[in-house]
Parts: structure tokens; sequence; C-alpha cells
């Protein structure tokens, strides 16, 4: 099938979890400040349902300027710094004011590989080049700049609101930047599905100060696939 960038209805669902499980085999793209496409196949991902989840952000309905981004409606990135040196890159979901949101953790390169090698500055193509989550925005080319833009394949949305969300200034600024950096980054689905066989359910990385909430099998991964991380192949601690 001809690919097509995933529309907003995709991402505002409320089954965070499902939406983590349907991304899984689609295709996240970048095309940053016109360097040159870039792509990889989604093979692993992880889900944090604030604001009930321990390891989310938004734990508690905790509210800030770091998070305001997984406050609004899905179809957005939510990007933010790990230890000071990573960016991670996540999906917002739901609807606006539910902050949900999937880390996107490991892809397997397609297209635009030589411009990966170069930001990653490797020689060869290794399973590091997009292993794990910091490694992938490095290759993409995604940093904190794309916090908050529009990832979605339609902005009909967005000039279809009401009238009252029509005079809400902030709400119109925030269309305007996402248009001035349209096609930046999106998500396709190229006709690959994933079968529930095939999808391997893990508990998340680094969350151990979630207490129980760090048991949860909230990351998803697809069997057998070499560009998952090696935590999330442990095959002790699968469950679908």
């Amino acid at each position: 099938m001809e690919p097509k960038i995933l529309p907003e209805s995709f991402f505002i669902k409320d089954n965070t979890i499902k939406i983590a499980k349907e991304l899984l085999g689609k295709f996240l793209c970048t095309n940053i400040d016109g360097t040159g496409l870039t792509c990889g196949m989604i093979v692993e991902d992880e889900c944090y349902l604030g604001p009930e989840d321990k390891a989310s952000h938004a734990y508690n309905n905790l509210r800030s300027k770091r998070n305001e981004s997984l406050y609004r409606q899905g179809g957005i990135a939510y990007v933010y710094l790990c230890y000071g040196i990573h960016n991670l890159f996540n999906v917002v979901t739901n609807k606006a004011g539910m902050p949900h949101g999937i880390l996107i953790r490991a892809i397997e390169p397609v297209m635009g590989i030589d411009i990966m090698l170069k930001r990653r500055n490797k020689p060869v193509v290794q399973k590091n080049l997009t292993s794990g989550p910091g490694a992938l925005t490095k290759a993409l080319g995604i940093d904190l700049r794309h916090n908050g833009i529009l990832i979605a394949g339609s902005y009909n949305n967005y000039n279809n609101k009401n009238k009252d969300q029509n005079r809400d200034r902030d709400r119109d600024r925030d269309r305007d930047r996402d248009r001035e950096k349209k096609h930046q980054i999106w998500v396709e689905d190229r006709g690959l599905t994933i079968s529930a066989q095939d999808i391997i359910a893990t508990p998340r990385i680094g969350v151990d100060y979630a207490e129980d909430h760090a048991e949860l099998h909230w990351r998803f991964s697809i069997r057998n696939n070499k560009w998952v991380s090696e935590s999330g192949n442990n095959k002790n601690n699968n469950k679908k």
C-alpha cells in the first residue's frame, strides 16, 4: 500500500496501551531542517499513563513547563532531556487534558541510513545506531526544538474547532508554530501489521522509583527483532 501519515484520530483514542501495540510496525520518519529523509520501523515502545501512573511525568496531575506538551491533544511530540544528555521522543495520546504518552525506545533503520550514521558518528551500521531511545532520536535528528510539534497527518481538525476554541489565543499560537514545522516528524502506516503473538510485553526500563508500577508490563516490542534493546528482548519477562 501507499504509505499514509497516521491521522490525528489514531492518536486521540483513549486506549493508549492499544495504540502502543499498534505503533509497532509503523514507521517513524523525519526530515529535519531539510537535511534529508530518515525513517525507521518502530520495534519497541513504552506506555506512560499519568496521572495514576507512578512512572509518568504527569503522576498525581503534576504539571510543569517541562511536561506541558503531555496535556495537549494526542498527535503531537513530547520531547524531554534525560540525564542532561539524551533527548527522548514520546508520542502524546488521548484527549487534551489526559496526559498519556508513548516513549519510542527502538527503531529498525530503513531509509536515510547514511544520514543516521553521520549524526551518530558511526562508521558502519550496528545495532546501537537506533536501539535505545537516546540513540534513535540522535539518529533521526530529534531534539528539544521539536517538543510540542504536531506529528499527525491532518491539520484539518485544527482548522475546524468551534468558535470558543478559535478565540483561544494560546491555541492559535500553538497551531501557527506547528504549521511552521510541518513534516519535520511524522509516523507512517505502510500496511504492515504485527500479530498479537509477535508482540512481547515486559516491564518498563529505568523506572525503579515507581514502586509497584515498575513491574507493570507496559513495554512492548516485536518478538525476535534484532533492533529491540537487550532488556526489551528479555525472554524471561515476556507477557502478552
